[in-house]
């Protein structure tokens, strides 16, 4: 079972929620659920691991899950936190300056987005492919700030659901112009690292507040179905 397999499990499931299939306070059933979705259940038992430390499942017993409840405005709140976190350690990047291997690395994150976005339409895959992309990206930066307090403060902050940069949920009824927003975030990726390269912190900083907007608006595509698994808060 290859890397991709397992992620677009994670993907699947992540959707599932999102749309309502899976309802919040729901035991989540080993067996079933492997039956249900058509994969052997190691891969699915890594999937649900990866959801539970992205905060959209609850640990219940020694083996089960539960889907979480939370509410929207905590979402919407925790991507404004991220928008701030991440814009501090841009910013710091910038002003000591990027270094040869790091800039090698962001320019291989374009290329791959760049690709994914030159077809016009999502390719099956293409959903976990840029996931994937956006979160090394997102990390990159912040690795490279070399601020542990930064990095504590988003890693706790990313186990609010569909915040970090490694979860994109698309929406059904809403995938086209979800697309659209990924490619406008995708041309923000080209910005943040050209300003990262000219040493620019204060638009950087900008950048990247900025640059999760785009998570909320997209989100706010998917607020009829966010609300049906979410909290009413």
């Amino acid at each position: 079972m290859n890397e991709t397999t397992q992620q677009a499990i994670v993907q699947s499931l992540r959707e599932r929620i999102l749309a309502g299939e899976l309802s919040p306070g729901q035991r989540l059933v080993e067996a079933q659920l492997a039956q249900w979705l058509g994969v052997s259940r190691t891969p699915l038992r890594y999937a649900l691991s990866v959801l539970s430390s992205e905060g959209l499942l609850d640990r219940s017993g020694s083996r089960g899950y539960v889907v979480r409840r939370f509410s929207v405005r905590d979402v919407l709140n925790a991507i404004d936190v991220r928008g701030v976190l991440e814009g501090l350690a841009a910013r710091s990047v910038a002003e000591r300056g990027v270094s040869p291997a790091l800039a090698a690395a962001l320019d291989d994150c374009l290329r791959e987005g760049d690709e994914i976005f030159a077809q016009k339409q999502l390719s099956p895959g293409d959903d976990v492919r840029y996931a994937q992309m956006n979160g090394r990206f997102h990390a990159l930066i912040v690795d490279a700030a070399q601020n542990a307090a930064v990095s504590a403060a988003l890693s706790l902050n990313d186990k609010v659901p569909f915040v970090s940069p490694f979860t994109i949920a698309f929406d059904e009824a809403a995938r086209e112009r979800q697309f659209m927003m990924l490619g406008y975030a995708h041309r923000q990726h080209h910005a943040i690292v050209d300003a990262l390269k000219k040493g620019e912190g204060a638009r950087v900083d900008a950048l990247m507040k900025e640059h999760t907007h785009i998570s909320k608006e997209s989100l706010n595509l998917s607020l009829p179905s966010l609300h049906l698994i979410a909290d009413a808060a």
